[in-house]
Order: structure tokens, then C-alpha cells, then sequence
């Protein structure tokens, strides 16, 4: 990942869609209504959520169920492209906020209320894959996450 030198814009809600739209077509990848309704979903919930959770929130929009399997390759397919992030520790997915900007995943999760907070550290990120590549480890995709209280629930 690296250094970067970039603005970022942080868009949501259409803006949001439309730059992950735009991302993943850019990709060579169609935005179908499926993964529409999908990235939708994702992102207005706010927080992390399960591809279960993500399936019946999509299941109630189309009046059909929608089998969480369908929404993990998606999701799959949206993580490759940057679109949504995963949470690790708790397997949940959030959007991201500026899905044309490629860093490596530090997250800042609330035990309390289980929002997440997607935070760039290139500084710190960098320090992560050094530490790695002393030992003969090639990080490909770290994640840091970093579990408390956010400032809301303190």
C-alpha cells in the first residue's frame, strides 16, 4: 500500500453507491440490482453486519429471501474490489467510505455499541509491513483492528 498523496473525498449515501458503482464496472465487473441492493444495504446499516444480516435486510427490500451464500460471493467480490471492508474478528463487512483509495485495513470497533471506524495510518501500516518483511513475511492484506469504547459509549 504505501505512502499516498491524494485527497480523500468520503462519500455516502448515492455518492457512495456511485463510486462504488464506478469502481467495480472500472474493474470489469457488472453492477447488477442484486449487488446494488447488496452495497445498499451494507452501507446504510453504518456498522459491521453479517452476511446474515445483510440477507434479510435485502430479502425484505425484494420480497423474496435471498440466500446469505449469494450475498458472501458478492461481498467476496466487493472486498477484492475495495468496495466493503471485513472486520475480521466479528466476519461482518462495512462499506468504505472512498472505495477508489486503496490502504490497508485499520478498524476501531466498539464493544459497546459495535460501530467500526475505518482509520488510513500509511505511517503505520508501513511500520506493519516492515515489521513483517524483517522476518521474511510478505503481508499482503494486513488488518489491524483495535477493540474498545468508542467516544459515544465512554
Amino acid at each position: 500500500m504505501g505512502k499516498h498523496d491524494h485527497p480523500h473525498v468520503e462519500a455516502s449515501g448515492a455518492s457512495l453507491a456511485k463510486a462504488a458503482q464506478s469502481a467495480l464496472e472500472g474493474a470489469g465487473e457488472a453492477w447488477t440490482d442484486m449487488r446494488a441492493q447488496i452495497f445498499d444495504a451494507v452501507a446504510e446499516i453504518g456498522k459491521p453486519a453479517s452476511a446474515y444480516e445483510i440477507a434479510d435486510i435485502v430479502s425484505q427490500k425484494r420480497g423474496k429471501r435471498v440466500a446469505p451464500n449469494s450475498v458472501y460471493r458478492i461481498l467476496d467480490l466487493f472486498v477484492a474490489n475495495n468496495l466493503v471492508r471485513r472486520v475480521e474478528s466479528a466476519n461482518a463487512f462495512v462499506a468504505n467510505s472512498h472505495p477508489g483509495c486503496l490502504h490497508d485495513c485499520i478498524f476501531l470497533i466498539c464493544d459497546s455499541c459495535g460501530t467500526a471506524v475505518h482509520v488510513d495510518d500509511d505511517k503505520l501500516s508501513t511500520g506493519v509491513r516492515a515489521a513483517a518483511e524483517k522476518t521474511g513475511f510478505a503481508a499482503e492484506r494486513p488488518v489491524i483492528e483495535v477493540r474498545g469504547k468508542c467516544a459515544e459509549c465512554q
